[in-house]
């Protein structure tokens, strides 16, 4: 088991922790927590791993911290 901060923003944080610490396993990828999460993956519009955009199926490691971004609307 590997120990991950996980922080959410926007309307991801209705119902949810702003931050959270969440254990899981070796492999688990960034698009596993956001289904953890029972967020749908189509409504995220930024992933950062490690303050990193990139790509949902990067592979965690023990100390990361994912950061999940919906839309923002404005002007």
């Amino acid at each position: 088991m590997i120990r991950v901060e996980v922080r959410l923003f926007a309307s991801f944080r209705q119902g949810r922790k702003k931050t959270q610490i969440m254990e899981v396993n070796e492999g688990t990828t960034i698009s596993d927590i956001i289904k953890a999460l029972n967020i749908d993956e189509d409504e995220v519009a930024i992933m950062l791993l490690n303050g990193r955009d990139g790509p949902s199926n990067r592979e965690l490691k023990d100390g990361d911290v994912v950061s999940i971004f919906p839309p923002i609307g404005g002007g």
